[in-house]
């Protein structure tokens, strides 16, 4: 199996709740996705996903996402796709960096690859567990009740995990309104449930610390990426009471093993397009394991498509380490393609279909703005 053509279709989709609204005054209303179709010469064809949160998320923008795998994409003309480690290996040394863009062609690549054995992605990345995946709420910054209601709604479609974000300048209430949100967000908490309070390294080591002394005793939740450096990282992880995992900090391999060489974290939050596509997030899976260090999958946001990769890599997770998947097709309007999983009342798991189990709606993708032969 050779890889004969690459199609790239770039699609707009809308935030479900309106505007996003994310520490440091960040807002977002619509995200661009980079969509791939890679087709071997045998006319399978696998299907990956990159969107980046905007451009002042991460090191990354839809613009940048699209020229890099114009980059990228004849590079791999004629390279077997199941061999998703040479794949990787290709795209580094064809562009440094760029992870966004490489996702989206990995993740491709992964859906030939199951697509051509029979099997789903989950098989090939190790093996589901057979535990259903709790899914974990996205929660953006706004009023306390407010939130507290987002909470309460996705708490009645069946959510287990609730992310809520905070970061606030002190111009527009500081730490006082974040522990407000935080305690106005865990009031109803209830058994099994289990809260992350991210702030998208949008504190600093002050106003971290500030924000644990307005806090009452009692409360459980894990604390995420509060800062944007390793420094004041560092800072509160030693003034810290509350477990802490690393997200925009650890996208590379190196990053975890840094952090778990440091003690830096409790666990990881895995997003899958930051880190490359499916093949370098197994590794850091399996890096994360072997510290015992616990994990949520995720990804920056996404359709259907990077829906699917999440779950597929999450039901490789042991129980014990795994907290949650981000149904990040739940936080856009449009739909890209069918994605059935398995729900039961404890979470979600992947379909039995080959590959990532997706029908491709190609209409709402619309013609491709590029293609490689």
């Amino acid at each position: 199996m050779k890889i004969a053509s690459i199609d790239l279709f770039q699609v707009a989709l809308p935030y479900s709740g309106g505007t996003y609204r994310l520490s440091r005054g960040r807002t977002y209303e619509t995200f661009t996705a980079s969509i791939v179709r890679i087709t071997a010469d045998d006319g399978t064809t696998g299907w990956g996903e990159s969107t980046p949160f905007g451009s002042t998320y991460v090191a990354a923008h839809p613009a940048g996402t699209r020229a890099a795998i114009e980059m990228l994409a004849p590079a791999l003309l004629g390279m077997d796709p199941r061999q998703v480690d040479r794949i990787s290996s290709l795209m580094d040394e064809t562009l440094l960096g760029h992870n966004d863009a490489k996702a989206a062609l990995d993740i491709a690549c992964w859906d030939l690859f199951g697509k051509s054995t029979g099997l789903p992605v989950s098989e090939l990345l190790g093996g589901r567990t057979n535990v259903p995946m709790p899914l974990i709420s996205s929660i953006h910054t706004g009023d306390p009740e407010e939130m507290r209601a987002r909470v309460a709604d996705h708490r009645a479609r069946g959510y287990l995990g609730h992310s809520i974000k905070i970061g606030t300048h002190d111009r527009d209430g500081g730490p006082a309104v974040d522990a407000e949100r935080i305690v106005a967000c865990l009031a109803d908490r209830r058994p099994g449930e289990w809260f992350l309070v991210d702030a998208n390294a949008g504190l600093t080591s002050e106003t971290a610390r500030r924000l644990f002394s307005l806090l009452p005793d009692g409360l459980d939740f894990v604390l995420e990426s509060p800062c944007p450096t390793w420094r004041e990282t560092l800072a509160v992880r030693k003034a810290s009471p509350y477990p802490l995992i690393l997200d925009e900090l650890a996208t590379n391999d190196d990053d975890l093993i840094h952090a778990i060489e440091l003690d830096a974290a409790d666990g990881f939050g895995l997003k899958v397009t930051p880190a490359g596509g499916l093949t370098p997030s197994r590794r850091q899976r399996d890096i994360a394991r072997a510290a015992g260090l616990i994990m949520t999958v995720q990804d920056t946001v996404g359709s259907d498509i990077s829906y699917a990769a999440i779950v597929h890599l999450g039901a490789t997770v042991p129980p014990e380490l795994l907290r949650c998947v981000l149904k990040t097709s739940d936080m856009v309007t449009l739909t890209t393609a069918a994605f059935e999983p398995i729900e039961s009342e404890g979470g979600v798991l992947p379909p039995e279909s080959p590959g990532l189990g997706l029908e491709i709606d190609e209409e709402v993708l619309g013609a491709p703005v590029a293609s490689w032969s």
